[in-house]
């Protein structure tokens, strides 16, 4: 009986070495509450139910009247959302053509370029893009737009070259041994595949674009921003709680849009 085996998930050196990242993940965490607890004034933290109900209490009732000025910021708003998602997906459909392994003209050279550019667009928040295209370009929905298809470029192409990646190869040799041209093998044998995903993902890229437009005015690259901001400024907390609303009802709205066109595709 002594010479028996007993099953166990892990080693002891295993054991040991689970419960030594615990208590260094333990301590890091202990570490970064001391750091932020140190670098918190906490007479505000203590103080802010009272700030936030004197807030709530100035953004009541809300300035109705005002919204017959935020139509076209909202409108604005909305061209940049659109025309910034068409822009991102002309741009992105081949980067993530280059991307793939299976279409890719050089997964040594040509592959490493395109997922640079993905991580690169993925890595920088679009208000980052904003406040530099402003700083370039100047201030207007021009900025924003671009601002919002460089955001977009890394999001579409991510997900569509991984789509790519995973289409059905007999497909695609069923049609080259026909003596199809490269075009046509692309046209006939991989695009069919990832059309319903490309849909999807470009309607759900228009959802999130969408909120983020909403924000892109409070560095000066239009929508309805713009408008947040000067109120903002000027103390017009009424006028700030009917631009929330707006902002909420927008999102809503396109969140039911992109639901339902999403589900008629897919």
């Amino acid at each position: 009986m002594s010479d028996e085996l007993i099953w166990r998930r892990r080693t002891r050196q295993r054991d040991l070495m689970v419960w030594f990242c615990y208590l260094l993940a333990i301590a890091l965490f202990l570490f970064c509450l001391e750091r932020i607890s140190f670098a918190t004034e906490w007479f505000f933290v203590q103080d802010a139910p009272r700030v936030a109900a004197d807030l709530g209490s100035r953004m009541v009732p809300p300035k109705w009247n005002y919204l017959r000025e935020l139509w076209i910021p909202l409108w604005d708003t909305l061209n940049i959302a659109t025309l910034g998602t068409l822009l991102a997906v002309a741009l992105a459909t081949p980067i993530a053509f280059l991307a793939a392994r299976n279409t890719t003209p050089s997964i040594r050279f040509v592959r490493p370029v395109a997922l640079l550019i993905i991580v690169s667009s993925r890595s920088i928040n679009s208000l980052i893009w904003g406040l530099l295209l402003v700083t370039i370009i100047g201030p207007g929905v021009l900025a924003g737009i671009i601002a919002i298809s460089f955001r977009s470029i890394g999001f579409v192409a991510k997900l569509l070259y991984e789509a790519i990646e995973e289409i059905d190869e007999t497909q695609v040799e069923a049609i080259a041994a026909t003596g199809a041209s490269a075009t046509q093998v692309m046209t006939y044998g991989i695009w069919p595949q990832i059309l319903p995903t490309f849909a999807g993902v470009s309607v759900f890229r228009w959802d999130i674009n969408i909120r983020e437009s909403t924000i892109l005015g409070l560095v000066g690259a239009g929508g309805i921003g713009l408008q947040l901001q000067a109120s903002i400024n000027i103390v017009a907390w009424q006028q700030v709680s009917v631009i929330l609303i707006a902002i909420l009802l927008t999102v809503v709205v396109s969140e039911w849009v992109s639901a339902r066109v999403r589900h008629s595709i897919i």
